[in-house]
């Protein structure tokens, strides 16, 4: 018999239809007159309650059906008349399809997101994550639904790269060489030839430059695949490999920037509250009862637009009337999660795209302003490196969310070819990987922008996880790359 997805059993009135079920059990609950079986197939938060007469069973089919176990339930849908349930089956056949005993380490009791991190091959079959991850799924439509609608072409950028993107150097080398025996010259250095490629590679930290080819072709483009950072960082935000999605738009300025930031993740959001209610509701009562609210009011607010050094004086003002931070916060400083909260939370307690952050604290390709800070003309301010004052500044439109922090870090790029090579010297950068990139400001340059969501930070917002590792199906961190 053909089976039906839980999901349309419960949306059901077909009462005395006979129907097909298929799903892990939740919870089984006998007596001598009745068994209730609550099951679940992952198609929706819910589960359907199936009833069985358990004087027309085997007793001991029945003593087999424990809480994770898998089942195939035939029998006729009916008007539940328990609350909470429109529709029920009353079971005329129980078939196993496999067993679960009392080891399962997903139990009804609850468990801490510790174990089941240690148990992430499992835990999707639980309701926090079944909800998690058909968050996540829908996010995803979202996002190509949006950027499709809006004229956006999905572009795919390579995961093997030679150049670093951030400049940062944290990344994962990818080669074919023998590591018991590498090939060196005389100074030491590792000898490339003989590999795959040629030449050193790695996997991407970002899609951005390849992506900024794109756009100068194609107008406008996004990209939306998995980016990786050797980062030996512990921490509830942090990732070694997780999506990315990066729009690239030509002819466009600041402001329109940051018009696109701002329409792009209230769309998300939206979509969310739109086609996610049962698992935000869920979501909402056993993880976060301002989850709902917050999400909406996302909605209803615009967002702030904040110069950097304004925020700063923000954030000063604030430790002098007695609020402590942990990390300094003074101009050319890097804003930690701890201020860009205090920021969105605290003070304006609304979303805040914060912009024209010191040149120095962001990377080579965005746009330096005509002037600095103070307004007087940037070629007035000379130095980068820890400056407490105000001094170069560039066109960084990076967007603040409560509970997170920066979600979106986007900018204006730098089209000029002597000012980007002006920029790339002063930082004493090697070109000779990037020539290919340094080439789309030779001919036909271009005025154009971009930003950078991590999608994972995008679904701890919308589902309200505190650990980002909780909305990726198989988290990767140091020293952990199981499953």
């Amino acid at each position: 018999m053909k089976r039906t997805k839980i999901i349309d059993i419960l949306k059901s009135t077909d009462y005395g239809k006979e129907v097909c079920v298929k799903g892990w059990v939740r919870t089984h609950r006998s007596s001598k007159a009745v068994d209730f079986i609550a099951l679940n197939d992952g198609s929706t938060i819910k589960n359907v309650q199936v009833v069985v007469d358990p004087t027309k069973f085997d007793e001991e089919l029945l003593k087999q059906i424990t809480t994770g176990s898998c089942i195939c339930a035939v029998g006729t849908l009916v008007e539940s008349q328990g609350a909470g349930q429109t529709s029920e089956l009353q079971a005329t056949s129980l078939e196993i399809y496999g067993l679960c005993d009392n080891s399962y380490p997903m139990q009804k009791k609850g468990q801490s997101f510790e174990v089941m991190r240690k148990n992430a091959h499992m835990r999707l079959r639980t309701n926090t994550f079944g909800a998690v991850m058909r968050i996540r799924h829908n996010m995803a439509i979202a996002i190509h639904t949006y950027f499709h609608e809006h004229g956006f072409y999905y572009f795919h950028t390579p995961l093997i790269t030679a150049s670093d993107c951030e400049g940062a150097g944290n990344m994962f080398q990818v080669t074919t060489k023998n590591l018991y025996d590498l090939k060196k010259d005389e100074n030491g250095k590792i000898i490339y030839d003989d590999d795959f490629f040629g030449e050193q590679t790695s996997l991407t930290v970002s899609g951005q430059l390849e992506g900024e080819l794109g756009a100068t072709a194609l107008g406008a483009i996004y990209t939306f695949g998995p980016t990786f950072r050797a980062e030996n960082s512990n921490t509830p935000r942090h990732l070694a490999e997780f999506w990315m999605i990066e729009p690239e738009v030509a002819f466009i300025d600041q402001e329109e920037l940051m018009d696109l930031e701002e329409d792009f993740i209230k769309y998300c959001v939206r979509w969310a509250l739109d086609h996610c209610q049962d698992d935000l509701e869920f979501l909402n009562k056993m993880i976060d009862k301002s989850l709902i609210e917050r999400l909406q009011g996302v909605l209803k607010e615009e967002f702030v637009r904040l110069p950097y050094t304004k925020g700063i004086e923000i954030l000063q003002q604030a430790i002098k009337d007695g609020h402590q931070f942990e990390f300094p916060c003074n101009w050319g400083d890097d804003l930690a999660s701890e201020h860009e909260r205090y920021l969105v939370e605290e003070h304006f307690k609304k979303p805040v795209i914060m912009t024209d952050y010191p040149t120095a604290i962001k990377a080579f390709y965005m746009k330096q302003n005509e002037t600095v800070a103070d307004g007087s003309s940037a070629g007035a301010s000379v130095g980068y490196k820890g400056q407490v004052a105000p001094g170069p500044t560039m066109q960084g439109t990076d967007v603040l969310f409560p509970q997170i922090g920066e979600i979106i870090g986007g900018s204006v790029r730098e089209e000029s070819y002597d000012k980007l090579m002006a920029e790339i010297n002063r930082r004493q950068m090697e070109t000779d990987k990037l020539w290919w990139y340094l080439d789309t400001r030779r001919w036909g340059t271009c005025p154009h922008a971009g930003f950078g969501l991590g999608f994972e930070r995008l679904i701890l917002f919308v589902t309200g996880m505190q650990n980002i590792r909780d909305v990726i199906p198989f988290p990767r961190t140091p020293k952990t790359a199981d499953f």
